[in-house]
């Protein structure tokens, strides 16, 4: 779990624990479920991030869970679809492989969709270039918090406590706050 190249099992754990049934593809979305409201599946895209503790204290700068994630290789024509999809963002933390939160929030969010359409309008601004992509499309909880369907799938209070470091302060205050919410 630990390992970096397990990204596939990280993605694995969070999309069933998030009541997706996983894909058997490498590309395309990771998961989808069954929807009532839509009478339909709602796909999802898992984005897994996994801080090493050990790796951090041998490194001169630290990484933090940010709540954060990236799409690789991201094109104009691969946002839209997403959009037009109904998709939904499975967010994972695991610190030394040990998963801590998993948050679940609809891609459509307008702060979400439009950090992304600004990051891809920058690097493409008349549009998509035939074998060119924009390597890392990033985010952090910044730009899903506000959204009124975020939901917290899993937040392991105790191990959140214990890895405090190995988040960023707003983060780490941001999964305390929707935690304590969670419970009553």
């Amino acid at each position: 779990m630990n390992d970096k190249n397990s990204s596939l099992l990280r993605e694995y754990i969070v999309v069933s624990i998030a009541g997706y049934k996983l894909t058997e593809t490498k590309i395309g979305y990771n998961g989808f479920k069954q929807s009532s409201e839509i009478g339909g599946e709602i796909p999802c895209e898992a984005k897994p991030q996994n801080i090493n503790t050990e790796e951090n204290k041998l490194r001169k700068s630290k990484r933090k869970l940010n709540g954060g994630g990236n799409f690789t290789d991201y094109t104009h024509k691969r946002f839209l679809k997403d959009k037009k999809s109904n998709l939904n963002m499975v967010i994972g933390g695991f610190v030394n492989g040990e998963l801590i939160y998993i948050l679940e929030f609809p891609f459509s969010h307008k702060d979400f969709v439009g950090h992304l359409k600004n990051q891809i309008e920058k690097r493409f601004p008349n549009g998509d270039k035939l074998g060119e992509f924009l390597r890392s499309a990033n985010f952090t909880f910044e730009h899903y918090k506000n959204s009124k369907k975020l939901k917290p799938v899993f937040i392991k209070s105790e191990s959140l406590d214990k890895y405090k470091d190995s988040f960023t302060k707003n983060f780490y205050d941001f999964l305390k706050k929707i935690n304590e919410k969670n419970k009553k």
